[in-house]
């Protein structure tokens, strides 16, 4: 019996990095998972990978941003698999490192659009299936970004730190419902999003210095993101709501420091 067994979960961009891991593991620990990301190709790739496990999956290409695709994608789930106990709304975009004056408005809607207004959509309608049932999972990808400076350009920031914000607010909007609303705040991950970053300081030959800044001198990698995705998904977090639980390294636990022996 995994963690998981007899639960029905969404996860979202599960094309690749922290998705990809948390949608595999999710199946691992016996839930039937639908897998959701822009990039058909990817998504079927991680639905094999499931299939090839024994797993079971359903993989839909779908816009988080787009209200009728996240309805589409939920109903779906419910008439897949019966039901729904578990979303992880995981889908964002970084835009890059774009200095304040030259970013535009439309620049700040797209990056808002996936990374704030995709998990509004997701809880606004996976809530009222859980709510009826008295009990379901809801988790958000946020960020460090989301809790202080330096960790991201200023929208994808501020786009963590509204999701941070929606999670507690959701939560206690569910007061009484059984339904829990958290968060997970990832540090240095090493996933398609940062690819550039890990591109640039291998090439300059600096890999030793990639996550220096937290006390484990070291980045993350997408499957330790997925432990803390499952174990929120799971009943051993019946009592953890409307969180935001910085997966980091200890990055968070202090102020940037330019190193230290």
């Amino acid at each position: 019996m995994g963690r998981l067994s007899g639960k029905r979960a969404i996860v979202t961009g599960a094309g690749s990095g922290i998705g990809r891991a948390s949608a595999l593991l999710f199946a691992h620990e016996g839930a039937q998972v639908v897998a959701v990301d822009r990039v058909e190709a990817a998504v079927d790739e991680t639905a094999e990978m499931i299939r090839k496990e024994g797993g079971k999956v359903s993989s839909v290409a779908a816009d988080v941003s787009e209200e009728a695709a996240v309805k589409g994608f939920i109903e779906h789930c419910i008439s897949e698999f019966g039901g729904i106990d578990i979303l992880y709304a995981n889908a964002g975009i970084s835009g890059g490192m774009v200095p304040l004056h030259e970013q535009s408005v439309d620049y700040w809607k797209d990056i808002l659009a996936v990374n704030l207004i995709g998990p509004f959509l997701a809880i606004k309608h996976v809530s009222p299936h859980m709510i009826s049932q008295g009990k379901g999972s809801i988790i958000c990808t946020a960020s460090v970004a989301g809790l202080r400076a330096n960790a991201g350009g200023t929208p994808y920031s501020a786009s963590k730190a509204g999701v941070i914000s929606l999670v507690q607010t959701t939560a206690n909007e569910f007061y009484g419902t059984g339904v829990r609303v958290n968060a997970i705040c990832p540090g240095l991950i090493e996933t398609g999003m940062t690819k550039t970053i890990f591109d640039g300081a291998r090439a300059r030959g600096s890999d030793d210095k990639i996550g220096q800044l937290n006390p484990l001198k070291r980045y993350g990698l997408p499957p330790e993101i997925a432990q803390a995705a499952l174990f929120l998904a799971s009943d051993d977090a019946s009592y953890v709501n409307g969180q935001a639980i910085a997966v980091d390294g200890g990055l968070s636990s202090t102020h940037p420091f330019a190193g230290r022996r």
